[in-house]
C-alpha cells in the first residue's frame, strides 16, 4: 500500500485539497482540487459548516478520481490576529568551562513558551534569532561553546486560540486527523522562495483574498512576519463601491481591465457596465478603474514598508521582494512595488521541483500556500521517519494539536512518473531544517476537542 502526504489550504477565496509525494525531481502532486470557499473571512474560519460545504467536495473528488482516501492533513493557519514580538532569555551557567549542550539551548527556547500573552492568545512559534555567550555577540551556533552566561534572542509568534480551534474543528468534522497547523506565510515561502534568496535576505509578500502576509527571511532564519488586513477582496470591494457595480462585475473589471499604475491605463478606453433592472448602461474609463486599484495597492505597499522597517532588516534584503498569491497577478504590480519600495521585485509561482499532470493548475501564484503546505508535510514526514521522538533530538511536541496515532494517506497504485533531470532547488534545505528545529506548538489536544 503506497503512502502519500495530504494538505488543505483553507483560504478566504478558495479551499484547496492536494495529495503528493517526494520524487526524484522534487515533489510530485498526485491530486489537486479546489473550490470557492465559504465561511472564511480574512484567513479565519468563522462558519464551520459553510467551510465544510466547500472542503468536503474536494475530498470526495480526490477519492473518486484518484482512489485515494485522505486520513490526515497538514493545514495552514493565518489571519490578521497573528503577530510577533521580540523577547529574550538569559541564563547564568554554574559550570562555565563545560560545553554548552543542545539541551540547554532547547530548555531556554521552551521557557519562552511561558511568556505572558493577552487573554485568548497562544504562542504559536518561538524562533531563535541569535545568542550571546559572554562577549561573543550574535552567534547562531552556540552548542559546543563555553561561557558563564548565555542569552538567547527570540521572535515570538502569537495567534488567537479560537482561530486554531476552529480550523481543527473543520478538519475533525470532515473525518480527518489534523497532523499539524503550519503558519501560511512559511508554507508560501517554501513553495516560491529559493534557498539563495533565503540566505541573502528576502521579503515574501503573499497577497491573498482577505489578507496580505509578509515574511522576512535572512540567513535562512525567519526574522519577522506580519498580516496586513487588506487583500484582493478589498480591491474588488473598492471597485464595487467606486464604480457602482456588482461584486462579479468588479472582480471582472479588476482582472481584465485593471492596472496598479494609473498612468499606464489608456486615456480613450472605457468599460460598458450593463444596466440593472432596465436601467441604461454606463461607461467607466480604464483610468478610473486603475486609480481605484492603485489607491488600495498603495495602502498595502505602505503597510508592507512599515513592517519591513519595523523588522530592522530593511538594509539586509539583498534578494528584494518576492510577490505571490492571487493578488500578485494584478497588472503592473511588480513594477509598482519595485518603484515604490526601491527593492528588486519578482512574481513567483510554485513551479521549480513540482510535477503534476495538469501543471497549469498548480503553477500559479494563487497556489503557493497550498503547494507549500504539501512540501512542508512531505519534508516533515521524512524527518519524522529519520529522527526518533526522544529527548536527544528534541523533536517532542512539534504539532499544534498532537494526535496519539499517526495515520498515513492510503492510496491505490499509481503509475510511476518518468525520471526527470533534477532542477535547481526551491525553498527546502537549510530553511526547512531550521523550521523543524525552531517551531514547536504547545496545545493540549485533549482540551481542544471539536
Amino acid at each position: 500500500m503506497k503512502t502519500y502526504t495530504a494538505a488543505v489550504d483553507l483560504g478566504t477565496t478558495k479551499v484547496v485539497s492536494l495529495v503528493g509525494e517526494k520524487s526524484e525531481s522534487g515533489y510530485k502532486i498526485i491530486a489537486f482540487k479546489e473550490a470557492p470557499s465559504k465561511g472564511i473571512m480574512r484567513g479565519e474560519v468563522v462558519n464551520i459548516m459553510n467551510v465544510l460545504e466547500s472542503l468536503n467536495p474536494t475530498l470526495e473528488e480526490i477519492k473518486n478520481e484518484n482512489n485515494i482516501e485522505i486520513k490526515e492533513v497538514y493545514v495552514g493557519i493565518a489571519g490578521q490576529h497573528i503577530r510577533c514580538t521580540d523577547e529574550g532569555c538569559k541564563r547564568n551557567r554554574q559550570y562555565p568551562d563545560q560545553l554548552i549542550t543542545q539541551k540547554e539551548i532547547d530548555d531556554m527556547r521552551e521557557e519562552m513558551y511561558k511568556t505572558r500573552v493577552n487573554a485568548g492568545e497562544k504562542i504559536l512559534h518561538v524562533i531563535p534569532q541569535s545568542y550571546n555567550v559572554d562577549d561573543h555577540i550574535g552567534q547562531t551556533e552556540v552548542v559546543g561553546m563555553v561561557g558563564s552566561q548565555v542569552e538567547g534572542n527570540y521572535k515570538i509568534f502569537i495567534g488567537r486560540t479560537n482561530s486554531a480551534e476552529h480550523s481543527k474543528s473543520v478538519i475533525n468534522r470532515a473525518g480527518l486527523k489534523l497532523k499539524e497547523l503550519v503558519l501560511e506565510p512559511v508554507a508560501s515561502a517554501l513553495a516560491v522562495v529559493s534557498e539563495e534568496e533565503m540566505e541573502m535576505g528576502v521579503a515574501m509578500v503573499d497577497i491573498g483574498g482577505g489578507t496580505t502576509d509578509l515574511l522576512i527571511i535572512e540567513n535562512n532564519i525567519i526574522r519577522h512576519t506580519a498580516v496586513i488586513p487588506f487583500g484582493g477582496n478589498s480591491i474588488t470591494e473598492d471597485l464595487k463601491q467606486g464604480c457602482g457595480v456588482s461584486s462579479r462585475n468588479a472582480e471582472q473589471m479588476k482582472i481584465q481591465y485593471g492596472s496598479c499604475i494609473t498612468d499606464y491605463a489608456p486615456d480613450n478606453k472605457t468599460v460598458v457596465i450593463p444596466g440593472i433592472g432596465g436601467r441604461d448602461s454606463r461607461e467607466v474609463s480604464f483610468k478610473v478603474i486603475a486609480s481605484i486599484i492603485e489607491a488600495r495597492v498603495a495602502e498595502i505597499v505602505e503597510a508592507i514598508m512599515y513592517e519591513i522597517e519595523r523588522s530592522g532588516y530593511q538594509e539586509k534584503l539583498a534578494a528584494g521582494i518576492v510577490l505571490t498569491g492571487g493578488g500578485s497577478q494584478l497588472a503592473h504590480i511588480c513594477n509598482y512595488v519595485s518603484y515604490k519600495t526601491g527593492y528588486e521585485t519578482r512574481i513567483a509561482s510554485p513551479k521549480i521541483n513540482i510535477t503534476f499532470d495538469s501543471p497549469e493548475a498548480v503553477s500559479k501564484p494563487s497556489s503557493a500556500t497550498a503547494v507549500g503546505l504539501l512540501i512542508y508535510g512531505i519534508e516533515n514526514s521524512k524527518s519524522d521517519a529519520a529522527l526518533p521522538q526522544n529527548e536527544g533530538n528534541r523533536m517532542v511536541n512539534t504539532t499544534l494539536f498532537p494526535e496519539e496515532e499517526i495515520v498515513a494517506v492510503e492510496a491505490a497504485p499509481v503509475k510511476e512518473e518518468k525520471k526527470q533531470p533534477k532542477a535547481a532547488r526551491q525553498g527546502g534545505g537549510k530553511f526547512i531544517s531550521n523550521i523543524k528545529d525552531s517551531i514547536s506548538f504547545f496545545f493540549d489536544s485533549g482540551d481542544n476537542e471539536a
